[in-house]
């Protein structure tokens, strides 16, 4: 009988190893993300800030804010919902906050017509904080790898004679460290399930007399 190949198995058991420290390490950002959403929830009941703000991290979301746009350099559109629940297409605009301001982003508001520019200068804009659009795909979040997500200032009220944008949202945070744990230590399982297979039926053939 051959015996049991140790490069392989070792490599199989390697990334069983690895699998399974990425579910608890997802297990403990769990734990962190908690934390973070009660700060969140208190961020809303505090007096408000200047944005863009020092330091411009997660730490300030869903808090109260303030800013001037000096001009608006550029419009961009993105899908979602308003205020009412109702579809739509969210304006967002890239700001200039001075000569050496490191400029921001800001939601101005819904509207109805994906290829209408909003009627807006630039000028003083109140509202909360929120993250950017992002199109990371989902998978580096499983593995850590995501980049940090860019803040941008929700108006509230809404600008250019825009629909109004939602209020904050906790849940457009999103807990979901427990579902990527459970899928690493699922595909842990599977590996070892599969591997234990494959040496079974190596052993079943070695053992057959008619080979």
């Amino acid at each position: 009988m051959k015996r049991v190949p140790v490069v392989a198995t070792l490599l199989v058991a390697l990334a069983i190893v690895a699998m399974i420290a990425l579910g608890v390490w997802q297990l403990q950002r769990r734990s962190e993300k908690a934390a973070m959403l009660v700060h969140y929830a208190r961020n809303v009941t505090l007096p408000p800030v200047a944005f863009p703000a020092i330091p411009v991290d997660d730490s300030l979301l869903f808090r109260r804010s303030k800013a001037v746009c000096l001009t608006p350099g550029s419009f961009s559109v993105e899908g979602g919902r308003n205020a009412r629940g109702g579809t739509g297409w969210r304006q967002i605009a890239k700001c200039r906050s001075g000569a050496e301001g490191p400029g921001f982003t800001v939601q101005l508001g819904f509207g109805k017509d994906p290829h209408a520019k909003p009627d807006w200068k630039g000028g003083p804009v109140t509202g909360y904080i929120s993250h950017a659009p992002d199109h990371q795909p989902l998978i580096a979040g499983m593995f850590g790898r995501a980049a940090p997500k860019t803040l941008m200032l929700v108006a509230a009220p809404p600008v250019g004679g825009l629909d109004p944008n939602p209020q904050p949202d906790l849940s457009a945070v999103p807990n979901n460290h427990l579902a990527y744990a459970v899928q690493w230590f699922v595909f842990a399982a599977l590996a070892a399930i599969i591997y234990a297979l494959a040496l079974r039926r190596r052993v079943v053939a070695d053992s057959d007399p008619s080979r």
